[in-house]
């Protein structure tokens, strides 16, 4: 006996629905339910859905770019994008966990946050680079929180800091658990 799986397995599988602006929307809503975003980051998840879409439709995605575009419009009229408050949540959540203000930079590039309004958050953040080190080397665990070979492991940890985007005085600072000036 046959299972009704092994008879399909030959058939060439559907092609999927059209693209249209209500599969648009309804992608976009569905990815910002589970992840807050950019204008420019969601713009890229569209792209790409589009894309695989229209490859399996044998369409051209270049076609549908007005489509995305409206879409992200309607959501940032409608704020639920809004690139000022996710910068602002970003650099809060990533200051809190110990990311350099570097990183910090990099990772809002990264998601398509404009550089003016990246050095405007920045520049409003009131944690010290020095506070994000301590808060990093306790988070790996680096420096005073190692458990053990704290001595031979120090200029690693160290090199570990500066990779990570801090100024060597604020990684020596927090490995060394000197206390803090400020």
């Amino acid at each position: 006996m046959t299972s009704k799986r092994a008879d399909t397995a030959g058939d060439t599988p559907k092609p999927p629905r059209p693209i249209t602006r209500e599969w648009l929307f309804r992608a976009a809503a569905y990815y910002l339910e589970r992840y807050s975003s950019s204008t420019a980051n969601l713009r890229r998840v569209l792209e790409r859905k589009v894309m695989r879409r229209a490859h399996a439709r044998g369409e051209d995605a270049s076609a549908f770019t007005d489509e995305i575009d409206e879409t992200v419009a309607k959501f940032v009229e409608l704020k639920l994008v809004d690139d000022r408050a996710y910068g602002e949540a970003r650099v809060l959540s990533l200051r809190r966990r110990g990311t350099s203000q570097r990183m910090v930079a990099a990772k809002l590039s990264e998601k398509g946050v404009e550089r003016d309004l990246v050095e405007e958050l920045l520049a409003a953040d009131e944690t010290s680079d020095r506070q994000a080190a301590f808060a990093y080397a306790r988070r790996r665990r680096l420096g005073p929180h190692r458990l053990r070979n704290r001595a031979e492991r120090r200029d690693r940890d160290v090199a570990a800091m500066v990779r990570a985007g801090f100024g060597f005085a604020d990684a020596v600072a927090a490995i060394d658990d000197l206390p803090d000036p400020e």
